[in-house]
């Protein structure tokens, strides 16, 4: 251990896989991918009643969360036999423009038949996977159309339990999809600009965890869950750098996207998988520690602070689930919050937000010693499955009902209004 810590190809924090301007939220989980928004500041302390609602809109199905870049927020949403993609205004809500595609995914498991990858925002275009494995870039000013792979068919990929949901990554001008498809194409990258296949590789299936990136030496990797492992992966060749397994056949998932700092590697899925904590390097990534009792979430993506992660251990559709803090080094678990529920969770300005399946959100102070609770106001009728976005003080998120409907809502969290 103290050799690898020490070794040349020591790994910093994971890049910025999408560029974006300080105080965005370009991306699945923020500007680096691990729920922490930059250059935000946060209310010590929230009204009685909640903070104040700047505006809210109507939409419709899936568990797509919301991006924001340049006062705007990228919303994809199922309206009834259509995918759209839209862009309103961060401080309004008012549409700036709207684009759609035929949806052909039909729910089974569960009805919701919405699109489930957060969209990616990278310079000028957006990046879209819809729930039958629709790749599409548009226009980020327009919304137009650049170009399109469907996935399923040219790479005989299924649609797995939930259809396809695990959001691709860009790094240096290669979009990385997870496809699981046949043939060598469990992960396949496509040219940012033209959407030409650059290469494929592996025989790994899909998961729906969305990948990470992290820099190992002077050369920047893709990390990815996919259905049964866990590796990195060379964004120029599709070269496999390491590889350990993660996962369990039968109806298990892998949901929550792994979260990178230093040269540690945290891992984590519900159903009888549990968690790892891995070091990284080049050719290999020994683990450190492995159970199934400190934090094993379905599809919540936990938060590392100061040595110490947050996050949720347990299930939404059975049993239990505590909000727990752990030692990350060990898996001591320091404090567990009993019947928290699932909850998405974001990091800024020392504090944490967290928005549960029961429609409350919660501001939290990071402490070690016990579960400490600053405010906590209702936002939601139905479920917000969908990762929330925190941009200019403002909290984006939206929830989904039975129906496939939901609400998209802004709320103001920070203290004074910023720019």
């Amino acid at each position: 251990m103290i050799l690898l810590r020490n070794a040349l190809f020591f790994v910093t924090i994971p890049l910025i896989a999408a560029s974006s301007q300080a105080g965005e939220w370009p991306q699945i989980l923020g500007p680096t991918r691990n729920g922490v928004a930059t250059g935000e500041k946060l209310a010590d302390k929230w009204p009685t009643a909640g903070p104040p609602l700047v505006w809210k809109k109507s939409v419709g199905a899936g568990y797509a969360g919301p991006v924001i870049a340049r006062d705007q927020v990228i919303l994809f949403h199922r309206i009834a036999k259509l995918e759209v993609v839209e862009a309103l205004d961060l401080q309004t809500g008012e549409k700036k423009w709207s684009t759609s595609f035929d949806a052909t995914y039909q729910g089974s498991i569960v009805r919701d038949s919405g699109p489930r990858c957060t969209p990616l925002i990278v310079d000028d275009v957006i990046i879209l996977l819809g729930a039958a494995g629709d790749l599409y870039c548009v226009d980020f000013a327009t919304g137009k159309r650049r170009w399109n792979v469907e996935l399923a068919s040219t790479y005989g990929a299924q649609e797995g339990y939930f259809g396809f949901g695990s959001t691709p990554i860009v790094i240096d001008g290669n979009v990385l999809v997870n496809v699981g498809g046949r043939n060598g194409a469990g992960i396949v990258a496509f040219d940012l600009k033209s959407g030409r296949e650059k290469w494929k590789a592996t025989d790994f299936g899909a998961s729906y965890a969305a990948p990470t990136s992290a820099k190992i030496g002077d050369k920047t990797w893709a990390i990815f869950v996919t259905r049964l492992d866990v590796c990195s992966i060379d964004p120029e060749t599709g070269r496999v750098g390491f590889q350990f397994p993660f996962g369990m056949r039968g109806p298990t998932v892998n949901g929550a996207t792994p979260i990178v700092w230093d040269d540690d590697l945290f891992v984590t899925s519900s159903y009888g998988v549990g968690a790892k904590l891995a070091k990284l390097g080049q050719r290999n990534a020994p683990i450190v520690w492995a159970n199934d009792s400190s934090l094993s979430s379905q599809y919540n993506t936990p938060i590392e602070i100061d040595g110490a992660i947050y996050g949720i251990n347990g299930r939404e559709d059975v049993g239990t689930a505590s909000l727990t803090c752990i030692d990350a080094q060990t898996g001591k678990v320091h404090w567990l919050q009993e019947n928290f529920g699932t909850a998405h969770l974001l990091s800024a300005d020392g504090k944490l937000i967290a928005v549960a399946n029961d429609g409350n959100v919660y501001l939290l102070k990071p402490n070690v010693k016990r579960y400490e609770q600053l405010g906590s106001f209702s936002g939601f009728t139905d479920v917000p499955r969908a990762i929330p976005a925190l941009s200019a003080g403002l909290l984006v998120a939206r929830d989904t009902s039975d129906a496939g409907r939901g609400m998209l809502k802004c709320f103001r969290v920070g203290p004074v209004a910023q720019k």
